[in-house]
């Protein structure tokens, strides 16, 4: 029986391992779930999971090993969520019955070779929009499946519509899953529209919006273990409580990605919190996915650039077919909405 082996690691290379899969087993199926849970452990909008085949699990390369995973589980999950403890990175989840791997296909270190497959939605009616499911019908000229189980795993219920805010509310909550970190983000403030430091960071199409992007990154991907991440741009002293110069909030940590940038996520549950570099002071990059909000793409409070995404050419080496049906959609979905095209992050 012939076999393929695929490597995986995540931005910091503390977790790397091999996976035999066997030939015949390929490509592996991927799933984009769009849970509450999902989007609130990783903050991103949504995650790629395959599930493998019985007896195929990750073969850790010393010194890599589960040891350097942080284990998370929710009341009454059947399955515990893996992230790397020192950048974050989510792996996949192992099930507590059976031992079986659900995976991260985000950090495969080799690009989609007939690898995996983009196969179906999951649990899109657990946001009022329907996230980026309402962005990408086909893949690769395949139709996506649209899965909405009236009884889903409990490892993958989505959490009860959050009563979002009010439109034109004034703060909105941002939450890890676990609560382990809560802030809330005020909408731009008249002192803050009518001074200089707003130059950039907001459009005179709707200045009671913050802005928002996609971003293909291959540094968000392997550090969020999703291939695409979603972030909102917002002064430090529109969020409350303010955050500290190293960002740390409740139960998060820090891990510096590369020179001048630091992210922080939740040391608990594992979801990316903020984003921030050397070179823009007093604005840091929330992960849209812990916004409590009905929607995924929070229309009430932000202004996407749909005309073009985030390291678009990262996205488009690591993953072509998904990527370009991402580009294409966001961009007719930005179109419909009256998003702008376009706009420089200072």
């Amino acid at each position: 029986m012939t076999a393929t082996v695929l490597t995986a690691a995540c931005h910091c290379k503390s977790i790397n391992y091999t996976l035999t899969v066997p030939a015949e087993c390929l490509p592996l199926k991927v799933h984009i779930c769009h849970c509450g849970v999902c989007r609130r452990t990783h903050g991103t909008p949504c995650i790629f999971h395959a599930p493998l085949p019985a007896g195929v699990a990750p073969q850790f390369n010393a010194p890599s090993g589960m040891d350097k995973l942080t284990p998370y589980s929710h009341g009454q999950s059947t399955g515990t969520r893996y992230f790397c403890s020192t950048c974050g990175c989510h792996i996949g989840d192992r099930g507590h019955d059976d031992g079986n791997w659900v995976i991260s296909t985000a950090i495969f270190t080799e690009p989609n070779d007939h690898l995996w497959e983009m196969h179906s939605h999951i649990f899109t009616e657990s946001s009022s929009d329907g996230g980026l499911s309402a962005m990408i019908s086909h893949v690769n000229g395949r139709q996506l499946n649209v899965k909405n189980p009236d009884t889903p795993p409990i490892t993958n219920t989505p959490e009860t519509l959050l009563k979002g805010p009010k439109l034109n509310s004034k703060e909105l909550l941002a939450k890890c899953h676990c609560g382990g970190v809560s802030f809330s983000i005020s909408r731009p403030r008249k002192e803050f529209i009518s001074s200089p430091r707003s130059e950039g960071w907001v459009l005179p199409q709707d200045t009671n919006k913050w802005l928002a992007l996609l971003d293909l990154c291959d540094d968000c991907r392997l550090v969020d273990g999703s291939n695409v991440v979603a972030w909102m741009f917002v002064p430090v002293d529109h969020i409350s409580p303010c955050p500290p110069e190293d960002l740390i909030i409740g139960s998060s940590t820090s891990y510096r990605s590369s020179e001048g940038v630091l992210r922080t996520f939740c040391g608990s549950c594992g979801s990316t919190i903020f984003y921030s570099c050397a070179d823009r002071p007093g604005i840091v990059d929330v992960a849209v996915g812990i916004l409590r909000a009905e929607s995924v793409m929070i229309e009430d409070w932000a202004l996407w650039r749909t005309g073009r995404i985030g390291a678009a050419a990262d996205g488009l080496k690591y993953d072509p077919g998904f990527s370009g049906a991402l580009i294409e959609g966001f961009e007719m979905w930005g179109r419909e909405r009256g998003m702008p095209e376009d706009f420089i992050v200072p």
